[in-house]
């Protein structure tokens, strides 16, 4: 009994952990990402694995839905489910599409001799050489490394009310629930709710017309 307790605690501090993560993540906090992506990829991985069993296509899988939770972290509610159920979730259905994807695009073979010593073909088999190729495709760090160039998430937290900063900090950054918050602000459960809800609607879209103005000057550069 007392080690199916401490696995059980063990279990509830993770998921406690990963909520706070995911609240951190919908502020556009990149180490919070880097985070979440060590403690819940190699899983992840898993799972995509298991649904599309080419390893390099399961790796781009898992690239898109990294780049996904940096975009969708927001819409993550706590209190409707765990954080591992709601990210297994999203690697699931993205493993899927990969799967769609792949049905509807045309078969195609570039299949040429062994290179031999000299790099010249080699006739005693067939090899596809573009396997062999290393591969030009950004991690999910590289990624957002580029995404967080347009992300000025101090000027976009200064464009909010200072009751959503407030409630955002609280929620996000000290972990309390919207109970709590309420109490600690003297304030309505309804009202907190309303205050975090449209922070984090303003706070995303004033994060995208920042990524989307640096994508328009690099464009015409």
């Amino acid at each position: 009994m007392e080690k199916m307790s401490m696995g059980q605690d063990a279990s509830s501090d993770r998921a406690a952990r990963l909520v706070a993560l995911m609240g951190r993540v919908a502020l556009a906090d990149r180490e919070a990402f880097d985070q979440l992506y060590r403690a819940t990829s190699a899983t992840l991985f898993g799972v995509v694995l298991r649904i599309n069993r080419d390893r390099s296509q399961a790796e781009e899988v898992l690239q898109e839905v990294f780049i996904a939770v940096w975009r969708q972290a927001a819409s993550f509610d706590a209190h409707q489910g765990q954080p591992l159920t709601w990210l297994t979730s999203l690697a699931r259905h993205r493993a899927i599409d990969s799967l769609r994807r792949l049905a509807t695009q045309p078969s195609t073979i570039s299949s040429f001799g062994h290179l031999d010593e000299d790099g010249g073909p080699n006739a005693d088999g067939e090899d596809d050489l573009l396997v062999h190729m290393p591969s030009l495709t950004p991690g999910p760090l590289d990624l957002l490394d580029d995404a967080s160039r347009a992300h000025s998430l101090q000027l976009c937290m200064a464009s909010l009310s200072g009751e959503q900063r407030s409630s955002l900090a609280l929620t996000y950054y000290q972990g309390l629930s919207h109970a709590e918050v309420a109490d600690h602000m003297s304030q309505p459960l309804g009202t907190v709710k309303s205050w975090v809800r449209r922070g984090l609607q303003s706070l995303r879209s004033c994060l995208d017309r920042a990524a989307g103005l640096i994508a328009s000057m690099e464009k015409a550069a």
